[in-house]
């Protein structure tokens, strides 16, 4: 009984613990998110004040703000939450103070000029960076700093998009494939919810899709057996995105000249497209996304079946180039428009197959399945929870073990059986084995389906040779 009452006890005191730190973290983050998106919002009302269209700012934007970050922040550089997810693995959480600063200057020089990346990244760099400094500030312990900065990340997503829960579940589940950590759980939905409030009692607004007009739909199995096709296309479109912008980043970074002009040759290429063909793929590219999941939705001039394809490569030409920003929201506009094509392919509610784009290429990217669904509830209403929760699951295990951001980890979980995973520091230096058993099965499918279709095209010369 004793040992019981001590037990309690010692959980007491911790709940009430981590209630006031990530209450006051979340406080102070959502405070500094809501400055961040206010001069966000300044900045792009601004355009119209130039005299020229304002992409043409692009390539020497991109190049101070190469400049901005490698003089006075090296580790702000990127897309945020991936340097987020390094420092808790490799330094405890230890994020330097004039990250925050840097971070947002080089966020909105790039978004300013049209740059093709998102704000979240940002966010959870901005928030991690204040956790971590308050923890420097107050003396923690390493463990205690580490929660305190993840918490800080879901803080940050959260008062970004206006989705508390799924911005605390996305913070401890980013980081390591296939581990929910739950000892940083509450104080993470603690951040998150004060963040996500602060932020909204400072003035934020945000966006909520109504796709009521499906809440008639009856659960079926046609409908059912559409997601699961679309679910397999989204997980296709996720492994694609990760794949171009890896592959252009590294031919970026291979070209045999210095960053600044890399980056000022990346800005002409983006200019030169916005203005003999469109700027649509240009900044955040929220108008989109909106058009996307009206329940109106249709391919026409504001929505084509090539824009997913277009978008990846202005994000990964932006980010590989040295632009700063994040890469969640060219991912919801990528996921958004690629439901657009599958949706007029094989059903008739695209706006249905847009929100669960939305959220199944966020899962396939970013190895967070359990808060996209969340996320799904939070900006779509509950009656899109099943369906997304198929498409969801599918999209993430299609897109193999293979994440945008190359410092996650795989603990011990594997996405298919016969598939073993071995120890590595980070995703990309984690080895991936396969069965050789179920190797020489699909080669022996493969060539009984080659085998079949010679047969066939044979058969169908012979008879047309027949006829004639």
């Amino acid at each position: 009984m004793r040992k019981h009452i001590a037990e309690q006890t010692v959980i007491f005191f911790s709940v009430a613990k981590w209630l006031i730190l990530s209450s006051a973290v979340g406080v102070m983050i959502g405070a500094l998110m809501s400055i961040f998106l206010k001069l966000l919002h300044g900045s792009e009302a601004s355009r119209d004040m130039l005299p020229f269209d304002y992409y043409f700012l692009l390539p020497f934007a991109l190049v101070l703000t190469i400049w901005i970050v490698k003089t006075f922040a090296p580790n702000a550089r990127g897309h945020g939450t991936e340097k987020v997810i390094e420092a808790v693995h490799k330094r405890n959480g230890s994020i330097q103070v004039k990250v925050i600063p840097v971070k947002l200057i080089a966020t909105l020089i790039t978004i300013f000029a049209g740059g093709s990346v998102g704000k979240e990244g940002p966010g959870a760099q901005i928030g991690a960076g204040a956790a971590s400094f308050v923890s420097d500030l107050l003396h923690f312990t390493k463990k205690d700093k580490k929660k305190l900065v993840i918490c800080g990340i879901s803080a940050g997503f959260a008062s970004v998009f206006g989705t508390p829960i799924a911005g605390a579940i996305f913070g401890i589940e980013v980081l390591i494939i296939g581990v929910i950590m739950y000892d940083v759980l509450l104080p993470s939905f603690i951040a998150g919810f004060a963040a996500f409030t602060t932020a909204q009692f400072l003035g934020i607004e945000y966006t909520y899709y109504d796709i009521d007009f499906f809440r008639s739909l009856d659960l079926n199995l046609l409908l059912i057996g559409q997601v699961v096709v679309a679910a397999i296309f989204f997980g296709i479109v996720a492994d694609s995105f990760i794949t171009i912008v890896h592959k252009v980043e590294g031919l970026i970074r291979k070209i045999p000249y210095n960053a600044y002009l890399k980056a000022f040759g990346a800005g002409l290429i983006m200019v030169a497209f916005s203005y003999f063909v469109t700027d649509k793929y240009l900044g955040l590219g929220l108008d989109t996304i909106s058009d996307a999941l009206r329940a109106e939705a249709v391919l026409s001039d504001s929505i084509h079946w090539y824009d997913f394809i277009m978008k990846t490569i202005f994000t990964a030409l932006s980010l590989g180039s040295g632009g700063s920003g994040g890469i969640i929201t060219p991912i919801f506009f990528v996921g958004a428009t690629s439901g657009v094509v599958v949706g007029h392919i094989i059903g008739d509610n695209v706006a249905l197959f847009a929100a669960l784009g939305f959220v199944s290429v966020l899962a396939g990217t970013t190895n967070s399945p359990i808060a996209s669904i969340i996320m799904a509830v939070e900006l779509f209403g509950t009656q899109i929870s099943h369906y997304a929760a198929v498409s969801v699951v599918i999209a993430f295990l299609v897109t193999g073990h293979r994440s945008v951001f190359p410092s996650q980890r795989i603990d011990k979980f594997s996405k298919a059986d016969n598939i073993e995973i071995g120890e590595g520091d980070d995703i990309e230096h984690s080895p991936i084995s396969v069965n050789m058993e179920d190797i020489e099965k699909i080669k022996h499918i493969r060539s009984k389906l080659r085998y079949k279709s010679l047969k066939w095209q044979i058969k169908h010369m012979q008879d047309k040779n027949k006829k004639v």
